[in-house]
């Protein structure tokens, strides 16, 4: 009988996995992330950051899906569209940051958890930002320009679109600085460029050809240098007044091309943003939203100053 009841026992042990419930697979989150513009190298770096992150972390997958070219209704369309397919988060760089405001609440009461991330829209339901401190981007900017060109006069910049909430910080940091050193902002500026590399290098032209005696440009984005060629041209017409140090060249942003462009002489100087750790950041912070974790409103990553002394290291 003993001999019996212990050969039932182990029968009972061998057949109990068998009889276990299947281990529930972990569910994968779905997290979208909405640039201004795919055709923006910018935000390339963003996609990679994203990519890399949801990687590591397993269960987070990462959708990439911008408009094309810089077109806030477009964005707007792209955002409904990732609503009604059910995304768990969206994190948007928004173009408009009015236009945003609608498309967020409908995001927000579908329950999905929604940040901005490199512009944000601060009169929105978005839950946080993470990226650049544009207005002390705009303040950097001027003083790079400052620290090279003392004695003050006239200048030019460019934006990307009006309604940017973080580029008109940046052009409001400048202003603070350079317009405070004695300054003066040229005619016909700032240009709009909607962030096309074309455009924004023909903008630059026009508007140094308009006033020939400009000591300074200082854009609020890379958008120019996106085009090397183009921006080689533009830079080269004027050589004369860059090389004598008459014209100044402050540039924003430490993309590859643009790097390869300061090495090379056509900068002499780039403020940078970090977008590969915002995509980064950006999935962390959707998770923990998700998991109805608390998070900071508002993140920033810092910003690089490149110059001809450190670009080999940038380039590595």
């Amino acid at each position: 009988m003993k001999r019996f009841l212990l050969a039932a026992l182990a029968a009972a042990a061998i057949a109990a996995p068998a009889l276990a419930p299947p281990a529930v697979a972990q569910q994968t989150m779905r997290f979208a992330i909405v640039p201004k513009a795919m055709n923006n190298p910018y935000f390339d770096l963003s996609r990679d950051g994203c990519m890399k992150r949801a990687k590591e972390l397993g269960n987070v997958e990462c959708i990439y899906k911008g408009p094309i070219e810089h077109e806030p209704a477009s964005q707007v369309q792209i955002i409904q569209d990732l609503i009604t397919q059910r995304v768990d988060g969206l994190a948007i760089s928004v173009s408009d940051a009015e236009a945003a405001v609608n498309v967020i609440k409908q995001a927000r009461d579908a329950g999905i958890a929604v940040i901005t991330f490199d512009a944000d829209s601060p009169k929105s339901a978005r839950q946080a930002y993470v990226g650049t401190d544009n207005k002390e981007m705009g303040r950097q900017l001027g003083r790079e320009l400052i620290k090279r060109k003392p004695q003050p006069g006239a200048f030019i910049t460019q934006s990307g679109g009006p309604a940017a909430e973080n580029l008109n910080e940046r052009l409001a940091g400048l202003y603070e600085v350079v317009k405070a050193a004695g300054w003066k902002e040229a005619s016909g500026s700032p240009s709009y460029c909607n962030d096309d590399s074309a455009l924004a290098v023909q903008q630059l032209s026009d508007m140094v050809t308009a006033n020939p005696d400009v000591d300074a440009v200082v854009p609020v984005g890379g958008w120019a240098l996106f085009a090397p060629e183009a921006y080689k041209g533009f830079v080269n017409a004027h050589k004369k007044n860059y090389e004598s140090g008459k014209l100044a060249l402050v540039m924003p942003d430490t993309l590859k091309v643009e790097l390869e462009l300061l090495r090379d002489g056509y900068a002499n100087v780039l403020v940078g943003q970090r977008p590969f750790e915002m995509g980064e950041k950006a999935m962390d912070i959707l998770l923990a939203l998700k998991k109805g974790e608390k998070v900071e409103p508002i993140t920033y990553v810092g910003l690089d100053v490149v110059t001809k002394d450190n670009v080999a290291e940038f380039l590595k």
